[in-house]
């Protein structure tokens, strides 16, 4: 469960909905401020994030990335805490999550797509199902196939604690998975209270159906990193060194296959964006710089508004 350290937005950043052909997203949106705004062609980044996460993940960072000049948007995916999804967990495979970025990728301008965790497997497919063509991609903790180790197995255990649990029982289901295991275990880490209140109004918020659809997604999800290398995108491959989810070996492996930049992430473990943000921040503004002066892509067409 990523946990971030605060819930304070920074300067010019704001809470807004974003409409789209397929549904209506609750996004996180920074602007560059007046003094700190860049070249207008900088590009929009759009930022994804992991199984159980939110936008708020993102928090510590979308200020920083802000003030280097660009506007940048975190979302929760649909069944994420402040997005509704539906009951059918076909709704939730990652060719349908990917269909949905593609979608706020059109319907926002954003041609910057970053995937954290479970995040990189959506923003991937987004990328393979054609929906949208950006220009760049960035894994960021992010694996070739399914999740391996020590978080599969915390994986299977949940699933295992709501195996024969019929649809209408789920949520309760999530909500005594809260309260027995989650909660207590936050609590022994030390997260402060305001903090603890807030995983648990997202955990209780997610949709049940999403939540057991993308657990066994991550369990099972194919290598795609070769289809994925001959889409042409420049791509980033980011990790913590201490990365407790797939191996850092297994990542650098991965952007080796994919020809992509690496950069690791001294300090930081699976959530870069909460353990290191002004490194995460400063290796995605010089990437993404990277990739708007090696090629100026067509800005997709705005085809929603923000309210």
């Amino acid at each position: 469960m990523s946990t971030p350290i605060s819930l304070d937005l920074p300067p010019a950043t704001r809470r807004v909905t974003v409409e789209t052909v397929r549904g209506t997203f609750a996004v996180l949106e920074a602007r560059p401020e007046a003094d700190t705004a860049g070249p207008a062609g900088l590009g929009t980044a759009l930022l994804v994030p992991g199984y159980t996460g939110s936008k708020e993940d993102f928090i510590l960072v979308l200020g920083r990335l802000a003030a280097a000049g660009r506007r940048v948007l975190a979302v929760d995916m649909r069944g994420q805490y402040q997005t509704p999804g539906p009951d059918d967990p076909g709704a939730y495979n990652p060719g349908q999550l990917g269909a949905d970025v593609a979608a706020l990728a059109t319907a926002t301008g954003a041609v910057h797509l970053l995937g954290h965790s479970f995040g990189g497997l959506v923003a991937r497919e987004a990328v393979l199902g054609g929906g949208c063509a950006p220009a760049s991609l960035t894994l960021m903790c992010s694996g070739p196939a399914a999740l391996p180790g020590p978080r599969a197995q915390e994986l299977r255990f949940m699933l295992s604690l709501i195996a024969g649990t019929e649809p209408a029982g789920l949520r309760g289901k999530i909500a005594e998975i809260w309260h027995e295991v989650l909660e207590p275990q936050a609590i022994a880490d030390g997260t402060p209270a305001p903090i603890i209140a807030f995983l648990k109004e997202r955990m209780l918020a997610n949709s049940p159906a999403g939540l057991a659809t993308m657990a066994r997604h991550l369990l099972a999800a194919p290598d795609k990193t070769g289809q994925l290398a001959g889409c042409g995108v420049p791509e980033l491959v980011l990790y913590g060194a201490d990365d407790n989810a797939w191996p850092p070996s297994q990542q650098a492996e991965m952007a080796a296959r994919l020809s992509a930049s690496r950069v690791v992430i001294p300090g930081a473990a699976h959530s870069p964006a909460v353990e290191a943000p002004a490194a995460t921040a400063d290796a995605l503004t010089s990437f993404w710089n990277a990739a708007e002066r090696d090629s100026v892509p067509a800005t997709p067409r705005q085809a929603s508004q923000l309210r």
